[in-house]
């Protein structure tokens, strides 16, 4: 008999004390989250937050020191197979065969999560289709840019029906066109009862997009739970500096500038 389908109360994501230090660096110091099911959850952070060592020891790439991640109930270190078998993961600097082109890329990934031939054919064309990669399905993906590079990302993490995305920086580099097809695919993913959290420090993006907010600075989160309740009355970019200790001037110094 197939796995009951996750409750509709049960959290897409839970980081329970999720710690990693690096030598003398503490680059998670106890991470909790929670992404409610169903949500799109934006969590945002200066350059060196935590962001990607957070994600990447929540869906099981990289070990904590301490703390515990569950996906829909699923311990992913305990119950790796079965947590994993619901996440799709974009990962931080993620590398695509270069030699092989974006169908073929799909094709061969398709049975390794032990999806048959017909299966992988159809959501393959629906996927490069709704991508817009249909016309460079054949290309190499060494002869694409960018922002082909992440949508062709994105079709992987997708491939198999996962039921949460975990999106590292998945608008970095990527050019306006490519983004807006990605946001509309998020949308159509959370619409139909999918899940996702995306990282990003581009605040006025993830305000645009996301329902839910966390804030992450120096490996501790700051800010977390609806977008309205975590920016208040201002903009999240203005939350975002004050939580975050950020300088809000910058007509200090500089005085060699202005002729």
């Amino acid at each position: 008999m197939p796995d009951p389908a996750p409750r509709p109360d049960t959290p897409a994501l839970e980081v329970l004390g999720l710690r990693k230090v690096f030598a003398e660096t503490v680059a998670a110091d106890d991470v909790f989250l929670t992404v409610p099911s169903g949500s799109l959850f934006g969590l945002v952070g200066p350059n060196g937050a935590g962001k990607t060592t957070t994600l990447s020891m929540a869906v099981g790439l990289l070990r904590p020191d301490g703390g515990s991640a569950r996906v829909f109930g699923h311990d992913v270190w305990t119950d790796p197979v079965k947590a994993k078998s619901l996440l799709g993961v974009l990962p931080d600097g993620l590398h695509l065969p270069l030699r092989l082109s974006g169908r073929e890329v799909l094709h061969y990934l398709g049975p390794l999560w032990g999806l048959d031939r017909e299966t992988v054919a159809q959501r393959t064309e629906e996927l490069l289709t709704v991508l817009e990669l249909d016309d460079a399905g054949r290309t190499l993906v060494v002869d694409y840019s960018t922002g082909m590079r992440k949508k062709l990302a994105l079709a992987t993490a997708m491939l198999h029906a996962p039921k949460l995305l975990v999106l590292d920086e998945p608008f970095e580099s990527v050019d306006p066109v490519a983004a807006h097809t990605i946001r509309v695919i998020l949308r159509r993913f959370t619409a139909g009862g999918g899940s996702v959290i995306l990282s990003s420090h581009v605040m006025p993006l993830v305000e645009s997009m996301c329902d839910h907010v966390a804030v992450i600075a120096s490996g501790r989160v700051v800010a977390s739970g609806p977008l309205e309740e975590v920016r208040g009355a201002q903009s999240l970019d203005e939350a975002f500096v004050e939580l975050v200790g950020g300088r809000t001037s910058g007509e200090e110094g500089l005085a060699w500038l202005v002729s």
